[in-house]
């Protein structure tokens, strides 16, 4: 976390700058496509945004540690640990673990639901013990709290020009279709950690079952029917893009080119699975560098657009509270 994008904030503990900070650290290392994406919010904005994904990224670790000696067990303890920091940081404010002391703060600022990260928890401890889901149904009862709550989250902090209960189903869809986008990217090494998250009824229509994808994933070799699978996987990914696209013109304009560009970069994943073959089983396809700066810049080129657009209209119906003026006043030309 720089210090400009703290101050901006009008975050001044040397302790909670440090907790924030090594959000920022988890969101950088993890989470590469929307770490470039939130670069492009302003400056006050971005803190709220690494404590939300770098809490998420947190719980997450902990579910998918591969640590010497770490089973299920173990993982559930951390959880729970977790879980007591969490209920404490909300309540009373957190000073102990540094990602939930910045979770907590951010949450106070924004006025988020706490019960979005209560479903949040239980997703990741249902991770421990739920192995497959037999229909899409009880996928998406798994992704609410795993990943259409991420997108609740981020509604204070984004803003919104529509009231905000207008925007929520887009935005829960978004979160929806990024994860279903890593679930097709990362389906071999799920696999490997024992887990299927293609629905059992989708894999089962085209004659494929967890013991041919892992024939599929040992031996390295292709197999059509897990092929037509996937590729009908990523449709149906492809049409939840579609159920969040109107989302994106209701949040706030200055909000609009981080959001936008994680749209499409997320999307240049699936479009990277199906030029690959859709051996997602055998290898993670990627975003290529160079494509990932070009959509960058172009993000960049659309937040300097709005703030012209939009300076001295009124503010969104639904917008994020404003850091000190003084601050606020030192970065508001900022674009990075």
């Amino acid at each position: 976390m720089t210090g400009r994008e703290l101050d901006a904030a009008g975050i001044t503990d040397p302790a909670l700058r440090a907790a924030y900070h090594r959000c920022r650290e988890l969101n950088a290392a993890h989470g590469r496509t929307y770490f470039l994406a939130t670069r492009l919010l302003p400056a006050e904005r971005r803190p709220a945004v690494h404590a939300l994904y770098g809490f998420a990224r947190w719980a997450d670790d902990i579910v998918d540690s591969t640590e010497p000696g770490t089973d299920d067990g173990l993982r559930g303890v951390r959880l729970t640990a977790l879980q007591r920091q969490l209920d404490e940081g909300l309540q009373y404010g957190g000073d102990g673990e540094p990602v939930v002391a910045a979770l907590a703060d951010t949450a106070r600022r924004y006025a988020i639901d706490h019960r979005h990260f209560q479903d949040f928890m239980t997703a990741m401890r249902s991770d421990l013990v739920v192995t497959d889901y037999p229909t899409y149904a009880d996928l998406l009862g798994y992704m609410h709290g795993s990943a259409a709550v991420i997108g609740l989250q981020m509604l204070p902090v984004l803003g919104t020009v529509v009231p905000r209960e207008e925007a929520e189903p887009h935005a829960a869809a978004l979160g929806v279709a990024f994860q279903l986008t890593n679930f097709l990217r990362d389906v071999g090494e799920d696999l490997d950690r024992g887990r299927v998250y293609l629905p059992t009824d989708l894999l089962a229509a085209h004659g494929v079952d967890r013991d041919l994808l892992r024939r599929c994933r040992e031996t390295g070799r292709q197999d059509r029917r897990a092929v037509a699978a996937l590729r009908e996987f990523e449709a149906l990914t492809r049409r939840v893009y579609q159920e969040a696209h109107p989302g994106l013109a209701m949040l706030d304009p200055v909000s609009r080119p981080c959001i936008r560009t994680a749209y499409i970069l997320y999307g240049n994943i699936l479009d990277a699975v199906a030029r690959d073959g859709h051996a997602a089983l055998h290898r993670r396809a990627v975003v290529r560098r160079r494509r990932r700066a070009t959509v960058a810049a172009g993000g960049l080129v659309r937040v300097a657009a709005a703030r012209l657009r939009h300076r001295g209209r009124p503010r969104p119906v639904h917008t994020p509270p404003h850091p000190t003026a003084p601050a606020a006043r030192a970065v508001s030309e900022e674009v990075v």
